[in-house]
């Protein structure tokens, strides 16, 4: 699929992106910190999850980048998904996807600041800094 024909379907009124990243807004804000006071210890990408929140707080981050990351914590927010978070093992497994694979799209918009507010929002030392 090309970019245009993604783009069109993007506009396409039946979609009404600016609801579903609305609700995905609502849903993140609700429910991200207590899901994460739950399972922070237990989830090997936290600081990811963490970091991602911060850059959709960021009012520099562009919309695409905020909607892409909102979609992910939304379905690692939300108690229905694909592997139910109750099976040990597995059951974060499907969420870990869906926050790397949107991470990894919007890597570029990750700055260094988002992280360290993760990190100290995570109860987490601050990364060293290289030294020139």
């Amino acid at each position: 699929m090309s970019r245009e024909s993604i783009e069109a379907e993007l506009e396409d009124p039946r979609i009404n992106l600016p609801a579903v990243i609305a609700r995905n807004e609502k849903t993140v804000r609700e429910g991200f910190w207590k899901k994460m006071a739950k399972v922070a210890g237990r989830i090997p990408f936290a600081e990811d999850a963490a970091t991602a929140w911060f850059c959709t707080r960021d009012p520099a981050t562009p919309l695409h980048v905020k909607a892409t990351l909102l979609a992910a914590l939304a379905y690692f927010v939300l108690p229905f998904d694909i592997v139910p978070d109750w099976i040990i093992g597995l059951g974060f497994a499907d969420d870990a996807t869906v926050v790397a694979m949107a991470f990894r799209l919007v890597s570029t918009h990750i700055k260094p600041e988002h992280r360290a507010a993760a990190r100290k929002a995570l109860g987490l030392p601050p990364l060293e800094t290289p030294k020139p």
